[in-house]
């Protein structure tokens, strides 16, 4: 089972970082395009609804993807294209009515996620919203698809395929870019690159979709027919794991909402927030799904009660690698933060002012990263066990302590005007609000699985955490040193020599001191690596 998980786990891996780096690209070319001006922050309100379905429903990891792999990996293969149709039909007949209604009231949704918005924002985003409403639909039979792929061990397919989003987006700004050279960023053009952003998004969600239905006839599991059978056992079970399991993730998702009803009395806080989640996202997103695709099926198989002894064996692995892998990388988000913006985004339309509004933001999200996958590791056990319903609740409660961070940490828009606290950290408090919310509902999520299981050696799985995390403060400490203790060149291969210095002497110093404190996944990772090296036998 280990090698056939470092198999799949490096497929997913490889897929991924080309995914990955597409969307870099892709965010290099926005931001050299249109900075944080008119276009891309309006773009930033438009997004948040049918980028929330897109990421809820039809993301890697998310509920639709997580409830077809839980209950396809446990059922005949013979069921799954029955199962998959009628789920298709039944959620498409939904998210037609969701487009429908995205698209009518387009105009006071923008209102709703955005009232600070000034007119000619408010107007663009409108717009944008419009020509993005249909992705609601695709976003479900997205996710549906590439959980049923994954189910019967389709790994590369649904992980590479965000490609294709990038890609249409690339094209469409560089089309436009072409057209019209450096004026694409006048703020008279704006409605019309403001279009061209979200039509291309658009276009990147279909071929998404269109992308799959091969692979899905490959495997015997597509039917090109509208089923309406929500009697079968596999339907009723995934349906099951769904509802609850999307109304968690829905609840995450509304968070999001709140940090832009809260940033929207800030200029060019909602496209700061663009960017630096960007940067954020490409190394825990590959992390992620390297990470939680391969073991959720493994999570779903090791249900019974004779293999709970192994599950907690999983959950252990689960969460230290995550740990080991994220705090290294969050510390290092906080010590380079300048330099790594100014090395991927510094350009064009993206001056000194943007790089440090987004390096401010990008410290605050690196310091919540190992929190973001060890809460999606917990969910991700809880929907394996048939449970929805337990992330659902801290979910509920995750929206209620964001509001209240937020108030604090922010202030925010009243009938009365702009309203700030005391504690004021301007932008940057609305992700530390988010890693608040992140690190107590992870906390919850692992008594309340502790009290599940049992059996769960807490103690040592902290005080293995807190080495890692001593470990990790000391290499960002090292990165920090030589990033401020020489003076590198303030040109592109200069940034880059910094960040790929001062990255790597973090990363080794992180390494060294991690190995050394007897951490076991960490000492069996060193070994491997050891081991691939020349000479290392």
């Amino acid at each position: 089972m280990s090698q056939s998980l470092r198999r799949i786990a490096l497929i997913v891996a490889v897929a991924t970082a080309l995914s990955k780096v597409a969307g870099l690209v892709r965010q290099q070319v926005i931001a050299a395009a249109f900075g944080v001006g008119l276009a891309y922050d309006a773009y930033n309100y438009a997004y948040v609804l049918p980028g929330f379905l897109l990421i809820l429903l039809g993301g890697i990891n998310g509920p639709f993807h997580s409830a077809m792999v839980s209950v396809l990996a446990r059922r005949p293969r013979a069921e799954g294209a029955h199962v998959l149709a009628a789920i298709n039909t039944l959620v498409g007949a939904g998210l037609i009515g969701v487009t429908v209604l995205l698209f009518v009231f387009a105009d006071p949704l923008i209102t709703l996620v955005g009232p600070g918005l000034d007119g000619p924002r408010h107007a663009i985003a409108v717009l944008q919203l419009r020509w993005m409403a249909p992705m609601a639909l695709f976003a479900g039979l997205i996710g549906l698809g590439f959980g049923a792929l994954n189910a019967a061990d389709e790994f590369w397919l649904p992980s590479v395929s965000p490609l294709l989003s990038s890609v249409a987006v690339i094209v469409g700004l560089g089309i436009l870019w072409w057209q019209l050279g450096p004026a694409i960023a006048l703020p008279e053009q704006a409605l019309l690159g403001g279009a061209v952003l979200a039509g291309t998004t658009l276009l990147g969600a279909i071929l998404q979709w269109l992308i799959q239905l091969p692979a899905l006839a490959k495997q015997g599991l597509h039917k090109f027919q509208l089923v309406w059978d929500w009697h079968h056992p596999g339907v009723k079970e995934v349906l099951q794991v769904m509802g609850p399991a999307t109304l968690s993730s829905g609840m995450l998702q509304i968070n999001v909402f709140t940090d832009l009803f809260f940033a929207s009395g800030i200029v060019g806080a909602a496209a700061g927030l663009g960017y630096a989640n960007l940067l954020v996202q490409t190394p825990l997103g590959l992390l992620s799904n390297a990470l939680l695709v391969p073991l959720l099926p493994v999570f779903a198989r090791l249900t019974a009660p004779e293999d709970r002894p192994e599950l907690i064996g999983r959950i252990r692995q689960g969460l230290m690698l995550s740990s080991a892998s994220m705090l290294p990388l969050g510390g290092l988000m906080v010590a380079l933060a300048g330099p790594i913006v100014a090395l991927i985004y510094e350009r064009g339309a993206f001056d000194a002012t943007a790089a440090a509004l987004v390096g401010g933001l990008l410290m605050a999200y690196g310091v919540g990263m190992p929190a973001y996958l060890g809460r999606d590791v917990l969910v991700r056990v809880f929907y394996a066990l048939g449970d929805g319903t337990t992330p659902f609740r801290f979910s509920m409660a995750g929206i209620g302590l964001n509001v209240a961070f937020d108030w604090t940490l922010v202030g925010g828009p009243t009938p009365w005007g702009l309203q700030l606290p005391a504690l004021n950290f301007g932008a940057p408090g609305l992700v530390l609000a988010t890693v608040a919310v992140n690190v107590i509902t992870c906390l919850g999520l692992l008594l309340a699985l502790q009290r599940r299981l049992g059996g769960m050696p807490l103690r040592a799985w902290a005080r293995d955490s807190l080495l890692l995390l001593l470990a990790a403060l000391l290499g960002s400490l090292a990165a920090w040193g030589l990033s401020v203790g020489i003076v590198w060149p303030a040109n592109l291969w200069g940034r880059l020599v910094e960040c790929g210095f001062a990255s790597g002497v973090g990363l080794l110093a992180y390494g060294l001191v991690a190995s050394a404190a007897g951490v076991p996944e960490v000492r069996d990772l060193a070994l491997q690596l050891r081991r691939k090296l020349p000479g290392g036998g």
